[in-house]
């Protein structure tokens, strides 16, 4: 879920509880602030707090909430997981530390013992990408036999390595989550267990209906809303996350607002193409 910001680019409380309950409207599954899309290291700690505690009393435990911990020690980590606890959330999401690169015994370590300390489940974060660190399927797999690590959020755009953890951890109580939209149809189709959504913010009806149609088995339906709708998951990472999906919730008249810098709003190029792809699809 995206943060959305005021024209000063300060927190703007009254659109998020705005866009919470249009979350919830929808009949989707759980929220999850605070990751990459949410704008997390962009904010202060009080912030971040402040986001979940107007989810949280917005939400009233109509849907699950899993907010991600970005952090980059097991220091940090535990005091926002203990906080996030506090204000309510069912599980928390935990990014791979960035910027200082840990090998998969760090990674293990840190999970591990986070894990132990955690009162609520824990949900891993892979995103290379984002954070120069791989968390290979192998130390999922053995992560996954840890009782209070529940599942994955992996943004790795490879198939065969989602695969791979979904077969490592076959045997555990382990749910594997794909980050990008355009693998949720792909990864359930092979035994994963859905996704996390950027584009839910703008079409959450249809990732809902896309990914519970294809938990139930009704493959070709799910693929006619993933070819339908393609474009679109693409487009929403034009540039850099959450750039697109502002821009998109904004051309919707809903409230999303700028960024703060470094940032900066999504390029004129790129949302003449995204006008024409939410055009296409009867979003504006």
């Amino acid at each position: 879920m995206i943060t959305p910001f005021k024209q000063d680019l300060s927190l703007d409380e009254e659109g998020l509880k705005m866009l919470v309950e249009r979350q919830i409207k929808s009949g989707i599954h759980g929220i999850a602030p605070l990751g990459v899309t949410g704008e997390n290291t962009m904010m202060s700690d009080e912030e971040v707090y402040r986001v979940i505690q107007i989810i949280a009393e917005t939400a009233r435990g109509r849907v699950k909430l899993a907010p991600d911990a970005c952090s980059t020690s097991l220091w940090e980590a535990k005091e926002r997981v203990q906080r996030f606890a506090d204000l309510g959330v069912d599980y928390i999401a935990v990014f791979t530390p960035y910027f200082v690169l840990p090998k998969q015994e760090g990674l293990i370590d840190f999970y591990e013992k986070l894990a132990d300390f955690s009162p609520v489940p824990i949900l891993l974060h892979n995103a290379p990408e984002r954070t120069g660190v791989d968390l290979l399927p192998e130390t999922t797999g053995l992560l996954a036999k840890h009782p209070n690590i529940i599942g994955i959020k992996d943004g790795n755009k490879k198939l065969d390595h989602l695969a791979k953890i979904i077969y490592l951890t076959r045997n555990e109580n382990f749910f594997v989550f794909t980050g990008k939209d355009t693998t949720a149809y792909p990864i359930i189709s092979f035994g994963g267990a859905g996704t996390f959504t950027v584009s839910g913010n703008v079409i959450p009806e249809v990732m809902k209906s896309l990914t519970e149609l294809a938990l139930e088995g009704k493959m070709k339906e799910a693929e006619k809303i993933h070819f339908e709708y393609y474009e679109l998951f693409e487009a929403i990472r034009f540039e850099s996350n959450p750039m697109a999906a502002k821009m998109a919730l904004n051309l919707m008249g809903l409230p999303a607002g700028g960024h703060r810098s470094p940032l900066t709003p999504l390029s004129t190029e790129k949302t003449e193409k995204l006008k024409k792809i939410m055009q296409k699809n009867r979003l504006i």
